[in-house]
């Protein structure tokens, strides 16, 4: 059964709640043993072994949308290969361009065969130029969109239906992926994440952020997401949003409380509790009337976002 993916408007914005998946590097590393160059989980396509593990992780979380009967945001594992981190990684522009295909292909293809039903909408997910808990070297918006508009028009070639940027640590870097998408012709979602006082690793406040890169791009994102921090650390920042709460659609959380100095120097995973972290999520969802998609980040597995969703599930928001 072949079904189309379109590109607007984004179902996820229209009502009704919808999953996507956790913390997929954590998982390959401390579930299934694979090691991970910089947490380059795209290279996994180029092996058997590889795709087996990727489809043991995705599928799992295609059948929980299928039996809650929510929507699904389905990323790529393409965190790292944005042409940075893929030059760094010994990868020509070619070959980054067929893996960054070959990553929407394979997806596209476990959605259509798997979860026939389920609204999937279809992701590219991309990267920090840097680490994604350090901004390292301040940069220009200018030169942020230089980076990414390689990664990103090479999705604006496939079937995905928007992009997704993950652990940005600066306004300036999400300014530049934001035109990049909208030269592009894509919706974009921009996940910022925040150190345990709620602030950018920039040092910039979270809602100020957002608002800066709204009023700094001709197409504005999407929507916003946090991702790859505890609730704790944000939901005091969340209280203060005012209307810009509005703007913040996506929740993917860790599942550990421990400060991103502390989980990049950890040795084992910190899985948290998941009954617990899924309540956090019900009190942020009924503090974000926006918030439709849920998932999880680093330590976080598919009991999580089954925990998450059953919590959620009954609190979907309307279209707005």
């Amino acid at each position: 059964m072949s079904r189309p993916f379109t590109r607007s408007p984004l179902p996820q914005t229209q009502g009704g709640l919808f999953l996507t998946d956790a913390g997929i590097e954590t998982w390959l590393i401390f579930n299934r043993g694979v090691r991970l160059r910089s947490f380059a989980a795209f290279e996994l396509l180029d092996s058997a072994s590889g795709r087996a593990a990727l489809r043991d992780y995705y599928l799992p979380f295609l059948e929980l949308a299928r039996s809650s009967g929510h929507g699904f945001v389905l990323e790529t594992p393409t965190w790292r290969a944005g042409a940075d981190w893929g030059a760094e990684l010994g990868y020509s522009a070619a070959a980054l361009t067929r893996l960054n295909r070959e990553a929407v292909r394979f997806l596209a293809e476990l959605a259509r065969t798997a979860a026939p039903e389920v609204r999937v909408v279809l992701s590219g997910n991309i990267g920090p130029r840097g680490d994604g808990y350090d901004p390292g070297a301040p940069m220009t918006a200018a030169a942020a969109e230089e980076a990414h508009a390689f990664q990103v028009g090479v999705f604006a070639t496939t079937e995905v239906e928007m992009i997704s940027a993950a652990t940005i640590t600066s306004s300036a870097e999400a300014i530049g992926i934001a035109r990049a998408a909208g030269t592009a012709g894509l919706p974009c979602a921009i996940g910022f994440t925040v150190e345990t006082d709620g602030r950018l690793p920039s040092g910039e406040g979270l809602i100020a952020a957002i608002r800066a890169v709204d009023a700094a791009c001709p197409v504005p994102p999407a929507y916003y997401m946090i991702n790859c921090a505890h609730p704790d650390h944000f939901a005091g920042v969340l209280a203060q949003a005012g209307e810009t709460a509005q703007r913040i659609r996506s929740l993917r959380a860790n599942a550990s409380r421990m400060s991103h100095a502390e989980l990049d120097g950890a040795e084992t995973l910190d899985a948290g509790d998941r009954e617990e972290l899924a309540q956090l999520y019900a009190g942020l969802m009924r503090q974000l009337p926006a918030l439709s998609v849920v998932g999880g980040c680093c330590g976080t597995d598919h009991g999580h976002v089954r925990e998450i969703a059953r919590a959620c599930g009954g609190i979907a928001h309307a279209a707005g």
